[in-house]
């Protein structure tokens, strides 16, 4: 059985995660991302969990225990970019794994970061590494997308529309697909 866990980063009270106007909260476009993935995924008849709640933040150890319990396959976190806490013209995508990620990790990341630059059209600002507790503490590939900047007005225009969401969450979902499939699961 392929299980994939989702996680749309941060919760909907989490502080400083937002546009510099406070139109949108970054749980929002997470949440709803990875709610669009979810279907798609599901469809492809795999087994879907999610790490984050509707109500609050999930601290980052309950996250990666929840994944690690269960057993998935690939964990995907799901976040909006920011820089500093003004508009500014950092712009594009990234993906990030562990600094010191096994192969499977890699190649998730780099399935991820394609599909995503091809999806949205914004600019490739790479595949990095990171030591972030979610792609650090989990016991299998996990990457942590990074879908545009909240702090860029254009791309925060763009992750307030609903058909930008959906076109994150096909890229995530076809991304999945295509690395399970590589891996020969």
């Amino acid at each position: 059985m392929k299980k994939i866990m989702l996680d749309a980063g941060h919760g909907p009270a989490t502080p400083g995660k937002r546009t510099p106007d406070g139109t949108m909260l970054e749980f929002a476009f997470n949440a709803s991302v990875s709610a669009y993935a979810e279907k798609l995924l599901k469809a492809e008849g795999i087994t879907v969990m999610t790490a984050h709640e509707p109500g609050r933040d999930v601290p980052l150890a309950e996250r990666v225990r929840k994944a690690n319990s269960w057993g998935a396959d690939a964990y995907v976190s799901i976040h909006a970019n920011a820089f500093g806490s003004g508009w500014n013209a950092a712009n594009g995508i990234e993906t990030y794994l562990y600094p010191r990620a096994q192969r499977q990790s890699e190649l998730l990341a780099e399935h991820m970061q394609a599909a995503l630059v091809c999806a949205t059209g914004r600019k490739n600002r790479g595949v990095k590494r990171a030591d972030f507790a979610v792609v650090r503490d989990t016991r299998m590939p996990a990457v942590l997308l990074e879908c545009g900047f909240m702090t860029n007005r254009q791309e925060a225009g763009l992750l307030k529309h609903d058909r930008y969401r959906r076109q994150c969450a096909n890229a995530i979902a076809f991304a999945v697909v295509n690395w399970y499939y590589g891996k020969g699961l």
